[in-house]
């Protein structure tokens, strides 16, 4: 399939749960500068408060997405969608049915990327693909997402989260954050 018939397909996805005029503004989004910083700084606060996890939990990307997602939603005009799917590396499955990362536009936004690699109980070809092409002490990742197969991934999804389950995923998403206070 084509990079456009891919994007065809997604932006489908996209209007089948929020509607075809957010699925225009979907594939029609172009990244500025001031999104990118921004993006980056909520990212960063994101990171600094959530805890890290050593058995690397499987929701752990969908809830960091969703977090990520309701504080761009009030700082961006962007359309940010929560994914859920496979992650691939060099054509093999690693992450998924339910990994989640954010879409803004048709740019990929994983908060959870690297927090997953760099953790102990990381699958073993996520690890050293994210090490061999990234390096250490990452902590975002964001690409137009037909290009992230130039970096050897390629995210498949399967399900754009519903604002019912971004909330939910959100309220997850604060109870860890506050267990990990309270302790």
């Amino acid at each position: 399939m084509t990079i456009s018939q891919n994007i065809l397909q997604l932006g489908k996805r996209v209007a089948a749960s929020h509607g075809w005029s957010v699925a225009k503004a979907f594939k029609a989004y172009a990244m500025s500068d001031a999104d990118r910083a921004v993006i980056s700084r909520a990212a960063v606060d994101l990171l600094a408060i959530f805890p890290a996890a050593p058995d690397a939990p499987s929701d752990l990307g969908a809830m960091m997405s969703a977090a990520l997602a309701v504080s761009l939603e009030r700082a961006i005009s962007a359309p940010v969608h929560v994914m859920r799917g496979h992650l691939a590396i060099e054509g093999r499955p690693v992450l998924g049915p339910a990994y989640g990362w954010l879409m803004v536009g048709p740019y990929v936004v994983d908060i959870a990327l690297f927090r997953l690699a760099y953790s102990a109980g990381a699958p073993a070809l996520l690890a050293k693909h994210v090490d061999l092409v990234f390096g250490p002490n990452k902590a975002l990742y964001v690409d137009h997402w037909s290009m992230t197969r130039r970096v050897g991934l390629r995210y498949s999804p399967e399900h754009v989260s519903t604002e019912a389950e971004v909330t939910a995923l959100m309220g997850d998403a604060f109870h860890r954050i506050k267990q990990a206070r309270d302790q």
